[in-house]
């Protein structure tokens, strides 16, 4: 009987070689049903990634909108531009803690039920 992982061989179409996901710093694992949401853009989808790293690190969830840039490899305003898409697709919910604070997020994983 053959193992899984070379029957898997013949049908791989990406390759990850001396990936060590503990050593690399970790892995964030992002919903797929956020990744194939067509009607998100690419950074609504890596600033979710980004939130989810920051929650599954610390265990809550309240970066500043200035290290979400810094961290994605982005401006400001494409972060803000970011969150409001995904607030208003229903995957997040901003509430704000005050001034000098930053905003305090809640992470959906919307799941759309087909008829």
């Amino acid at each position: 009987m053959k193992k899984i992982g070379s029957l898997a061989k013949d049908r791989m179409n990406i390759i990850l070689e001396g990936f060590d996901p503990v050593s690399a710093g970790g892995f964030t694992q992002v919903p797929n049903v956020l990744l194939n949401n067509k009607e998100l853009s690419g950074y609504a989808k890596i600033c979710y990634a980004m939130l989810l790293k920051y929650a599954w690190d610390d265990n809550f969830c309240f970066p500043g909108q200035d290290r979400l840039a810094e961290d994605m490899g982005t401006s400001k305003p494409t972060v803000i531009k970011s969150l409001k898409e995904l607030e208003k697709a229903g995957y997040l919910k901003q509430k704000r803690r005050g001034q000098g604070k930053s905003n305090l997020y809640t992470l959906y994983c919307k799941i759309n039920k087909k008829s």
